[in-house]
């Protein structure tokens, strides 16, 4: 037992020495420094807020037309001898050119009839008046006062000038349709349609063609009332040189390529459609197969066209993202020095895809989040990923030195890293 004793009573004096080692240790170490762990915020991508002047301008849709157009149309019945060539569809006429022509034998006989008519009536007018002088001067020799006009003649006077009028209209009348035998063109175009041929009679008001003038052209856009407003338009509008209408672009894809014509609003309709409640805005093209054309592309009637509408400038402008608006009136600003969330309420006047144009509550420079952000709110922990022109992204974040808050510092990555 003694021996047991002697052996154990060392190992618990070691044990006990080292388990108050191991205490004593705990208890006199020193406390680590603590630390706020730095939680990163949400990363959302951000572009800068600028500044410029702002072109509100009016997108529309409508089908070009001509501004003249007409049936060709005799005004008497006969045999058509001549058509002219150009009298085709697609062709070209000038004003005054001569495009159907009817046989004119039966209409230069009346002529003639209507001129030997007016021979016989100035004769007899002439022996009228003969007549009537020899009757004065008998009632003159006789010594006779108190004499009836038929004895002086005067009944038949009149009636001799009047046969002799008639004769004169009647012979205007045979002339007149004489040369209504001749249908010109009555300004210079192009044909839509060509209906008649060498030898077909025809009678008065039947079609021979239809053409169109080609010095302007017509497109009917039709607009609500907000975008009659932003572009100052009254509803009673007609351009003049002291106030012409607003400029106009068309596009309209022809032979495989877009293509673009220039023109202005000319006027506005007379009422409002009754069933759209659009009133319609009449934009015009000067010279469309000319000097208004595209190149080799003329503005041709029955082409669907875009129409960009030009109205007025608003100078001094800020310009945001399109995706940083959250509803009507809020935006998201990034704020990288201190890595929080803005939520701003802003007077915004028009926006559009290639961005939102905001005259209040915004700053140049100020960052605009694009990003989708889910319960957001003001102050929320963000970190602002700017994408530079270069395709670069820049990283902007918040400084952990406490006593210099402010400090921020930026990491360029490769936009086609691992950037979020």
């Amino acid at each position: 037992m003694g021996r047991i004793l002697s052996i154990l009573t060392p190992l618990l004096i070691i044990a006990v020495l080292g388990v108050g080692g191991f205490v004593m240790l705990g208890v006199l170490k020193p406390e680590p420094e603590k630390s706020e762990p730095d939680l990163g915020g949400l990363n959302v991508f951000a572009e800068q807020v600028i500044k410029g002047d702002l072109e509100l301008t009016v997108e529309a849709q409508g089908e070009v037309r001509p501004q003249r157009e007409l049936v060709v149309a005799p005004q008497i019945s006969g045999r058509v001898s001549y058509v002219s060539p150009d009298l085709i569809d697609g062709g070209f006429v000038q004003r005054g050119q001569l495009m159907v022509r009817v046989e004119a034998a039966d209409f230069e006989l009346a002529v003639v009839r209507a001129q030997s008519g007016v021979a016989s009536a100035r004769q007899r007018l002439v022996r009228e008046q003969a007549e009537a002088q020899l009757a004065i001067q008998d009632i003159k020799d006789l010594g006779l006062d108190n004499v009836s006009p038929l004895a002086r003649r005067e009944p038949q006077l009149a009636e001799a000038q009047a046969s002799l009028d008639a004769a004169e209209a009647q012979l205007q009348e045979a002339k007149l349709a004489l040369n209504r035998t001749a249908v010109y063109a009555p300004f210079s175009g192009r044909v839509r349609e060509r209906s008649v041929n060498i030898g077909q009679v025809v009678s008065p008001g039947q079609s021979l063609g239809r053409i169109f003038a080609n010095d302007v052209v017509e497109v009917s856009l039709p607009l609500n009332d907000l975008e009659m407003g932003r572009l100052g338009l009254p509803l009673a509008f007609a351009a003049s040189k002291n106030e012409p209408g607003p400029a106009v672009v068309f596009q309209a894809p022809v032979g495989g390529k877009m293509r673009t014509w220039h023109g202005h609003v000319a006027r506005t309709a007379a009422a409002v459609n009754s069933q759209t409640r659009l009133i319609n805005v009449i934009a015009e093209v000067i010279d469309p197969y000319g000097a208004g054309a595209d190149g080799d592309a003329p503005m041709a009637p029955g082409l669907f066209v875009n129409a960009t509408i030009k109205g007025e400038t608003i100078p001094d402008v800020y310009i945001a993202p399109r995706a940083a608006m959250r509803g009507d009136n809020r935006i998201y600003i990034g704020n990288p020095e201190e890595g929080t969330l803005s939520i701003r309420e802003v007077e915004i006047v028009y926006s559009d895809p290639d961005g939102a144009y905001v005259i209040s509550g915004i700053e140049v420079g100020e960052l605009a989040v694009v990003s989708p952000i889910q319960a957001a709110f003001d102050g929320m922990n963000i970190t602002v990923l700017e994408r530079m022109s270069d395709g670069t992204v820049k990283t902007h974040e918040r400084d952990s030195n406490t006593d210099n808050p402010d400090t921020t510092t930026a990491a360029t990555t490769n936009s086609e890293g691992g950037a979020p």
